[in-house]
């Protein structure tokens, strides 16, 4: 029976998204909830204030490097691993917004791209001719490479100390290392500069129902990146959903043993924005958001509120996160099934929002699923 509930929901799915291609260019029929506050809700008490917290922890990563590549010591190091996971931390709180800047400049590709790619980041290291610019490099920076070469580098923290301590002149691992901690800040800047001179007004005032509507716009990436970035990324991947074979080293964090912690904070980050709240907790300010569109449309899934199913879900997937290993790796060699019940709590919301909230708030689906779930 459960079988079937989902096949008839991909139905309906796949029906949407021919019923979107059939329909005129000014998009579909429209309701009159008040979208540009529910924008206006996003852009000034969670997308601004988040790029805002996570370039000022950039900032603190920044100065922990420089300090840490002058004065290698294991204070140091531990220093920087900590300004490291907060910066990261922050990072899983904005990475859903692919939207203006940040979608021009494909952020999330150079800023997380894992697994880290170790052999050609060593080489590029000793050859010390790179353009960080290049797409060819996006498996090369960001967080995962900067947590390699401050975890994984050398097998002790005593051997990464002495391996950044060593007397050379412009020692390529210092550099380098710096390098990705400022470009990580200068792309997180440009972004947040951004919707402070301009696109914060055009997000807004683009309140409307057509598919290249800030709404319209914004929801898609949600969605996306919560089926892809959080759900297969993050689980999916590295537990071998979609290959049969589980791969543990393609975990986010696998060096700093961080994964769970990593994606603890982009769940609550996926679950607050849903209910139009900042997922920090100094900035807890409660707005319009998708929960309140859906109970105002009174988006009614076979006699169950789609509002109260998602946040359900979003619980049940939380629940069963937090029965997991702090290291997701351990987790997968130990016991992969727990990985694997995770991962279906999570599928169950990407059908609910996928399909039952589009539905509901008359938004088509401008991706194409190509992973075959």
């Amino acid at each position: 029976m459960k079988k079937t509930y989902v096949i008839f929901k991909l139905i309906a799915l796949a029906g949407m998204i021919l019923i979107g291609c059939s329909e005129d260019e000014n998009g579909p029929a429209t309701d009159n909830f008040d979208r540009k506050a529910m924008l206006e809700n996003w852009a000034d008490h969670i997308i601004v204030p988040g790029y805002e917290s996570y370039v000022s922890s950039l900032g603190e990563l920044n100065a922990k490097a420089e300090t840490f590549t002058t004065t290698p010591t294991l204070e140091n190091l531990t220093s920087l691993k900590g300004a490291w996971l907060n910066s990261n931390l922050a990072w899983q709180k904005v990475a859903m917004f692919e939207i203006g800047k940040a979608e021009a400049i494909t952020l999330i590709n150079f800023t997380n791209i894992y697994p880290t790619n170790t052999e050609d980041l060593l080489k590029t290291i000793e050859s010390g001719d790179y353009d960080l610019t290049s797409i060819s490099k996006q498996d090369e920076q960001g967080f995962p490479a900067i947590e390699y070469l401050i975890y994984g580098v050398r097998d002790t923290d005593q051997a990464i100390v002495d391996l950044y301590a060593q007397e050379m002149v412009n020692h390529p691992y210092k550099i380098f290392l710096l390098d990705l901690t400022n470009r990580l800040e200068t792309l997180a800047q440009s972004v947040l500069d951004d919707w402070k001179n301009g696109y914060r007004d055009t997000f807004v005032n683009n309140s409307g129902s057509e598919a290249t509507s800030s709404v319209n716009k914004l929801v898609n990436d949600y969605i996306f990146y919560y089926e892809k970035h959080l759900r297969a990324g993050k689980i999916g991947i590295p537990a071998g959903v979609f290959t049969g074979t589980v791969a543990p080293e393609k975990v986010e964090g696998y060096y700093s043993g961080k994964s769970k912690e990593l994606f603890m904070a982009g769940l609550d980050a996926m679950s607050a924005f849903f209910n139009g709240k900042s997922p920090d907790s100094n900035l807890a300010v409660e707005g319009e958001g998708l929960k309140t569109y859906l109970d105002f449309v009174q988006g009614i899934n076979e006699g169950e509120d789609i509002g109260e199913l998602i946040n359900a879900q979003f619980d049940l997937a939380k629940t069963k996160a937090e029965a997991l290993n702090d290291d997701f790796a351990q987790q997968i060699e130990s016991d992969n099934m727990l990985m694997l019940e995770a991962y279906d709590e999570l599928q169950k919301n990407v059908i609910n929002m996928k399909v039952d909230m589009l539905q509901a708030l008359n938004i088509r689906v401008d991706y194409v699923d190509a992973d075959g779930d």
